[in-house]
Parts: C-alpha cells; structure tokens; sequence
C-alpha cells in the first residue's frame, strides 16, 4: 500500500520579538513565530507543503528552503520571486520527495536575518525510516553581541574586513535559540539525533565526550550503512542525524565542538553547546539495520567533467578582499539541461575553507582530491578545504528555472563567492540556450 499523501499546512510569521536565550539574557530577535528557531515543519513524503508567510518585519524577506528538491520558482531567491515587503503574505506550495533533515531561512539581506535568529527545521519522515526510542532536533547556531545584548555591527575598516573574511563567528553559543540548554535522555535507550548547522560560518565538530554514535544521514537522508564515529564535522548548511545511546544512567557530559582550522583570523577553540543528563533507565524498541538503504551510484570516478567552478579570494580596492566564482562576483553561469549528467569539478585555490551548496538538487562527491570517498551519500552542501579538488556528479530532473550555489559562509555569498544558473529543457537547441543566456545575463 502506497503512503497515504496529504496536504500539510503551515502559517509563518515574519516579526522582531524580545527572545530569552538564557535567564536574564533577552535579545532582540527576529524570527518565526515569535520563537529561535522558528516553527518545526513536519511532513511525510509525498505530503504537498503549503506555508503562508506573512512579512511582518520592517523590511522585505524570502525563504528558501535548504535541500528540498522543489519546483524553481518555488526556491526563495531573488531570481525566482519578488520578495516579500512588509504587511504582504506569499504563500509557498510544493510536493516533499524526499525524507531527510531539512531546514529554511532567509535568503534576503541574510547577513543580518539569518544572524538574528531567521530559521528553523524542516522534517520529511517515510514509513521506512529506522525505529528509535525518540528524536531530538539540534539547529547550531552562534550570535554576536555586546555587552548590552545588542547585535554588533563592526564600524571599523580592520573589524570589517576581519569579518568579511572569517564570516561572523560570534560567542553567544546557540542550540535551538539557547545558551548551554539540557539535554535529556533515558539510560538504555536509542535516539535519532539530527543536526543542522543553522549558523553564519562556525565550523561545528560534533564530539560526546568521546562517545561513540552512528551517523546514519546527512544531507540528502539516510546512509547505506550506518557508520560509527566519535566525532564529525558539520559546516554552515549541512546537516547530519546520529544513533545516539545507549547510555549509562545518571552520567553527564557535553554536547560540544572540537576545534577546526579553518584559517580565520580568529583561532578556533573547543567550544561547550550543551549538557546531556541521563536519566533513569527504560527499556528500547529502537532498531537500526545494517543496511538503511541503496543508493545507486551516477558516475565512476574517472567520468568526463562537463563544467569547472573555481572558488577563490582576490584583492579589493573598497573591501579588502572579494570572494570569487572563476574570478568574478555574483556569476552567471550557464545553463545545463534536463537529464544530461552534470560532472562538476569545484576546485578551492584560496587558503581557507568554503562550504559549496547546491540549491534544489542532490548531488554524489566521486572524487576528493583525487581518491574516491569512503562512502556513498547524498548531499546539497559539501565542504572543500584549501587548494582542493572535488569531483560531484548531478542529475538536472525535469524542475527548468534559475538555481544558484554558493559558499554557504553567509558573509563569503554576499561578498560575491555565488552564482545563479538555468536548467533548461532537454529539447531546447543550442541557439535557444545561448539567447537564454545572454538575456538572463543582461
């Protein structure tokens, strides 16, 4: 029997608020509903979402929503809608496909709405789905701010560039709109655990105090297999669920982020999230197979690459330093079409790293750096280390319209580290494709 698919519907305000992060620490956030992170989004695949926004913020905003595979127009990108102004209502339709950890956000002046608090999660659940004794949903997040709470923003020339460079890291530390929150869990039991990395360009290594858990999805949901760690990156935009537990009763430790490299001015540190309590021992019914699904590989890894994008940071006589996609800011790429197999190699020449995300499709890395990854995986979002190379293999499906990728270091893609695209349909001619181009360009 087929799921029974239904249309789910959900109304999102768009409005400042006062927010408590932790006691007698109140910002001024803006947000969904008057909550950091904003409205959880359930549905079942196959369900048809429909999400009336209403902008009551003192300037236009848009969402996007990261990792779905939905129609363009649909997308929540200034190419592909007028943004909504203050007082107006858009209302967002599409089907869900695919099962998986989501998430939405501004996609307008991201800078500032994403760093005050403008995002929350997006669960697509399948009746396949491993059985766990329970699921928690951790959106990361940081915020920076002054002694009075408020959000900074850097007057200087120096602190500017500081910035523009590492992204904004701030030191409020942040899971689900809260300073160091507990976590709790029965002893003896097994949770699904799903991370979003919902901050501005922290680099979050995912540690337990050493603990072992199973990552068993990332991106674009479940794994072949699940695989055992004790800790695991996740940069701005990805995400990642984990078997965690069984755990002993009465234990505590942190939920915290291991240092990571990534060459900022500021140097990295091992940072604490989050306490995690057990509590008193239950019984579990939780079941995670070996085998959590297929996926069929789309390329081998000596495949022909059909498009090159190149990230680097070049000088700027205004800014300090721009961020650049084949030496240019804010690109038009050009178009690929319906159902021919996308080869892309995206190559990091700077000496920093920048998370690489796709919108509105999935795609397979066949190659790191010249050696194949470990594992197959579906993914949207993909870090790429200084002076490397990755190979990723796509498939443009039948959704034609304007797409983008972009670093997802929230300040790299507004200082230019982006690109928009078409994906045409198959049986448009070449000629047509160069038209299409060139007018998308002018």
């Amino acid at each position: 029997m087929k799921n029974q698919t239904k249309t789910v519907e959900y109304n999102l305000e768009a409005s400042e608020f006062n927010w408590d992060i932790a006691p007698g620490k109140t910002i001024k956030a803006w947000g969904f509903n008057k909550q950091v992170p904003g409205t959880t989004i359930k549905a079942t695949v196959g369900d048809t979402l429909v999400i009336r926004v209403t902008n009551n913020l003192s300037e236009p905003t848009m969402i996007h929503w990261h990792g779905l595979r939905i129609p363009a127009v649909m997308d929540g990108t200034g190419v592909v809608q007028k943004p909504i102004q203050p007082g107006e209502v858009f209302v967002y339709r599409f089907v869900v496909p695919d099962a998986g950890t989501f998430w939405y956000h501004s996609h307008l002046n991201e800078t500032v709405q994403i760093e005050k608090g403008m995002y929350g999660a997006l669960i697509v659940e399948d009746k396949t789905d491993p059985v766990f004794d329970g699921e928690k949903i951790f959106m990361i997040d940081d915020m920076k701010l002054n002694k009075e709470n408020e959000f900074t923003t850097p007057k200087w020339f120096l602190p500017r560039i500081v910035e523009r460079h590492d992204g904004r890291e701030g030191s409020t530390l942040l899971i689900n709109g809260k300073e160091n929150p507990t976590i709790n869990i029965h002893a003896g039991q097994t949770e699904r655990w799903r991370f979003i990395n919902s901050s501005s360009a922290r680099y979050f290594v995912l540690h337990l105090a050493g603990k072992e858990f199973k990552i068993i999805g990332t991106d674009g949901g479940l794994l072949e297999h699940p695989r055992t760690v004790t800790e695991a990156l996740i940069t701005p935009g990805e995400r990642i669920d984990i078997a965690a537990g069984p755990f002993t009763e009465g234990e505590t430790f942190a939920i915290e982020s291991l240092e990571y490299n990534r060459s900022t001015f500021l140097k990295a540190k091992r940072q604490k999230f989050a306490t995690v309590l057990v509590g008193e021992k239950k019984s579990s019914v939780a079941f995670i197979p070996e085998a959590l699904r297929k996926i069929e590989p789309l390329a081998k890894q000596d495949a022909v690459i059909t498009r090159k994008v190149k990230l680097s940071v070049g000088p700027s006589l205004k800014d300090g330093m721009d961020f650049l996609v084949n030496n240019d800011v804010h690109v038009n790429d050009k178009p690929v079409r319906v159902g021919e197999l996308q080869i892309w190699e995206v190559s990091n020449t700077s000496l920093m790293d920048h998370p690489f995300h796709l919108h509105g499709f999935f795609f397979q890395v066949i190659e790191e750096n010249g050696k194949a990854p470990e594992h197959l995986a579906w993914k949207d979002t993909i870090n790429l280390t200084p002076r490397s190379k990755t190979k990723i293999a796509w498939m443009p499906d039948n959704r034609p319209g304007t797409w983008m990728y972009h670093c997802h270091i929230i300040e790299h893609h507004a200082a230019g580290m982006m690109a928009n695209f078409e994906v045409i349909d198959a049986d448009k001619t070449n000629d047509d494709m160069i038209a299409e181009h060139v007018h998308h360009c002018h």
